[in-house]
């Protein structure tokens, strides 16, 4: 049954019968199969069928919730008895967003020290997609915001404060500034993170409650792109400071200090809100609490 609710689950989510099967390592025959036992078991139809996936019933949709769950608890009680059996080990998927990269060492660093046969994939997410990801079972975890947009029912664990700067080059009219206003910032053409990031909400957030809108020239879901395009000097861009930290100690880059206001949101650990929680992820919770203030 549970082999069947998971071949059920990467069909809703592939919404594919083939993308499913690769997913699950077997055969489009044997995945379609597995799907009318399972409706044969339960005694309702799952899928719309044609001559493609045509999506969930009802009745599928509600299964889905229930399989999620249920499979999810499966794993759970997998990775206790593995405990049990040899200590902490397994494979942990925290999804993260782009601004937060600069600082997952400091929280997978000293947890793999303490747990080295526990392997991570730290993998670069939407805010969004950070929570359909724990929702859907594709994370254990994700650090994301905590305070300005909806999260759900998760475990929350407050890391650190993101402040903003604005990155340029030394050469940038701007070089000899301290600090720099919302209001400003609009004044200097910009490079910035995609709409689909919470960062670009926040950002347009602050803008906004400073009496002003922009327009960026180059848009883009990498920091990696926006920090490139402030190098050449045609640009600048509103960065976490812990990103403009990272990016300015080779001297190529200066960051300034956005005010009036300046503007602080929170960061955090989340996960499923499981009671328990598996072994490796209260090991992984345990340790951001360490490292949160």
């Amino acid at each position: 049954m549970i082999d069947k609710l998971e071949m059920f689950i990467a069909l809703a989510k592939e919404r594919h019968f083939g993308r499913a099967a690769v997913a699950c390592g077997v055969t489009q025959p044997s995945l379609s199969g597995a799907i009318r036992q399972l409706e044969d078991q339960l005694g309702v139809q799952l899928v719309f069928r044609g001559s493609r996936f045509q999506g969930l019933t009802p009745e599928g949709q509600r299964v889905l919730d229930r399989a999620l769950k249920i499979v999810g608890d499966m794993r759970d009680l997998k990775d206790e008895m593995r405990t049990v059996r040899s200590g902490l080990s397994g494979h942990l998927r925290i999804g993260v967003i782009p601004t937060a990269l600069p600082m997952v060492a400091d929280l997978t660093g000293p947890f793999t020290k303490r747990h080295p046969n526990v392997r991570v994939a730290i993998l670069s997410r939407t805010s969004a997609e950070i929570l359909t990801g724990i929702e859907s079972l594709d994370l254990e975890a994700g650090i994301t915001y905590l305070d300005n947009e909806p999260l759900g029912r998760v475990a929350q664990v407050p890391l650190y404060t993101e402040f903003y700067r604005l990155l340029c080059t030394p050469d940038s009219p701007l070089a000899a500034r301290s600090r720099v206003s919302w209001a400003e910032v609009s004044t200097y053409p910009l490079c910035l993170l995609t709409s689909d990031m919470q960062n670009r909400r926040i950002v347009n957030q602050h803008l906004a409650e400073a009496g002003v809108q922009v327009s960026p020239t180059i848009e883009s879901n990498s920091t990696i792109a926006l920090i490139s395009h402030v190098l050449t000097g045609q640009w600048v861009s509103v960065v976490p400071k812990k990103l403009a930290d990272m990016v300015v100690a080779d001297g190529r880059l200066l960051s300034l200090p956005i005010v009036e206001p300046e503007a602080e949101h929170t960061v955090g650990l989340i996960a499923a809100k499981r009671d328990p929680q598996t072994p490796v992820l209260r090991a992984l919770i345990e340790d951001a609490v360490r490292l949160g203030f």
